[in-house]
This record gives C-alpha cells, sequence and structure tokens, in this order.
C-alpha cells in the first residue's frame, strides 16, 4: 500500500513537472520569436523603402540587399517569415500541441514508472516536437511563395509605373475582399476544422511519420483559414509590428474565443471599414 501511494505521487510530481517544462518551452519559443521579429522589423525600417508612382513606398523585404544574391535574400525572407509565423501563430496553436501532448502521453509509457515512464515522457516531447515543425513548415512553404509573388510584383511595378500607381487601390481592394471573405460560409468551415483540430485522440499517432503528417495536415487547415488575413498582412506591411499584432489577435480570438463565427464577423466589419477607408484614400476621396 505504501509502495503504491509512494508510485502514485510521484506519477503526479512527473505529470506536473512534465505540464510546467511544456509551458516555459512554449512561452520562452514565444518570448524570442517575439523578440527576433521585433529586431528584424527594426533592422528593415532602418534601410528605409523605396517611393514609387502612386505615393506609396516599396518595402525592401522583397528585394536583395547591396551585394546580395536572389538565392541569400530569399533565404533571409523565408527564415526571418518562419520566425515572424510562430510568433504569430503559436498564441492560437499552443491549446492545439497541447490536447496533442497529453494525448500522446495518454497512448505511450508515459504513465509508467522508473525509466519507462522517463523513456514516455521523451517520447511525447518528441512526438509533439515534430507535430510543431510539421505545422510551421506549412507556413515556412508560404513564405517561399510569398516571397517568390512579392519578387515578381515589384519586379513588375518597378518595371511599369502605371502598374505601380494602381498599388494602393489594389491594397484596398485587397483589404475589403479580406473582409467579405470573413462572413464566407467557406470562411466558417475553415474556421470550424482548426478550432475542433483533430488532435491524437481521433487519429493514435505512434510514430514519427504520422506526428509529422498530423503536423502537416493542421497546418494546412491552418493557412486555409487564415489565407484572407495573410493576404492583408503581406499588402499593409509584412514589417509593420501593429499589422503583424492586430493580426495575430484577429486570429487567436477567432479560434479561441466560445463563438468563433461571432468574433469572424465582428473582425469582418472592423476590416471592410479599413478597406473601404483605404479605396476612398487611393481615389483621393479621403
Amino acid at each position: 500500500m505504501a509502495y503504491a501511494s509512494a508510485t502514485g505521487r510521484g506519477h503526479l510530481t512527473r505529470v506536473r513537472v512534465g505540464e510546467r517544462v511544456f509551458v516555459v518551452v512554449i512561452a520562452a519559443l514565444f518570448a524570442a520569436s517575439v523578440a527576433v521579429t521585433i529586431v528584424w522589423c527594426a533592422s528593415m525600417s532602418k534601410m528605409g523603402a523605396m517611393p514609387m508612382p502612386g505615393g506609396w513606398t516599396m518595402s525592401m523585404a522583397w528585394r536583395p540587399m547591396c551585394g546580395q544574391t536572389w538565392a541569400r535574400a530569399t533565404a533571409s525572407f523565408v527564415g526571418m517569415w518562419a520566425v515572424m509565423m510562430v510568433a504569430m501563430m503559436l498564441p492560437s496553436f499552443a491549446p492545439v500541441l497541447w490536447r496533442y501532448w497529453r494525448n500522446v502521453r495518454g497512448t505511450g509509457e508515459a504513465g509508467g514508472v522508473g525509466l519507462a515512464g522517463l523513456a514516455g515522457e521523451i517520447r511525447a516531447g518528441g512526438l509533439s516536437t515534430l507535430m510543431g515543425i510539421g505545422y510551421f513548415f506549412v507556413w515556412t512553404a508560404c513564405g517561399c511563395a510569398a516571397f517568390a509573388l512579392g519578387a515578381a510584383l515589384t519586379a513588375l511595378e518597378m518595371r511599369w509605373p502605371m502598374l505601380a500607381r494602381g498599388v494602393p487601390l489594389a491594397i484596398g481592394l485587397i483589404v475589403l475582399s479580406g473582409g467579405a471573405l470573413q462572413f464566407s460560409r467557406w470562411k466558417a468551415r475553415r474556421l470550424a476544422c482548426c478550432r475542433k483540430a483533430p488532435t491524437c485522440a481521433q487519429t493514435r499517432p505512434v510514430d514519427a511519420r504520422s506526428a509529422w503528417r498530423h503536423g502537416v495536415s493542421i497546418g494546412l487547415h491552418c493557412s486555409y483559414c487564415c489565407a484572407g488575413f495573410t493576404a492583408i498582412l503581406l499588402v499593409s506591411g509584412v514589417m509593420d509590428l501593429r499589422v503583424m499584432a492586430a493580426v495575430t489577435a484577429a486570429t487567436s480570438a477567432e479560434r479561441l474565443a466560445p463563438d468563433g463565427v461571432r468574433v469572424a464577423h465582428v473582425i469582418g466589419v472592423v476590416v471592410l471599414g479599413v478597406g473601404m477607408l483605404l479605396i476612398a484614400q487611393a481615389l483621393g476621396f479621403a
């Protein structure tokens, strides 16, 4: 009886320690990604921007710096994009990762004692880490596509001044479309998928391959759901900390609030208002 009681207390202590370690790791990762993102945005802001026809400025994030090759420029952008996505998406992704980790612990040897229990804890942590890497791999791939598209568009805008003059209006239309998307059935379905992201309680991943595929699957659902926000971020200021903070808050609110659809509609109203204001400014009415 005494041995069983001691074993139970030991298991409970290990569970609590594991939960605290999880929280500390997530908090440290979030803080580090936010700090690096702030430093990156500050360094890019010091480099200035290129004035363009139409009264707007082009971010230098889409062009190689002096003496920099396109390969290095791409690697630099994608690397910083990945860090930025960790800072922006981790608040809404952390609860999913938490549920995954707890379920993996329950299906393995983490509940055992001695070396078997420790091995189970390490295994659960490893699979959860791999799932998280799979999730952010999808966002990194989105960064690659975003840089290719942004570099191509900036090249065209620099070549054709007439196209550059239409950019402010195009930005307003994209923001307006992002706001309208918040009211669509497509958005509602995508948001439901994210809010009810399948955890290992359903898929029962027991190996590295399953954990990776699970993370990629959730990452794809998430990227679809955030398509409107991502487009707004890219056209409104990929280096603007205020836009990043607003997108992070909106993404987290519509996924974590009790009534996500209603929150998405409220966000949509705000975004529609901003889009109409940008269009009015582009047309000279404001």
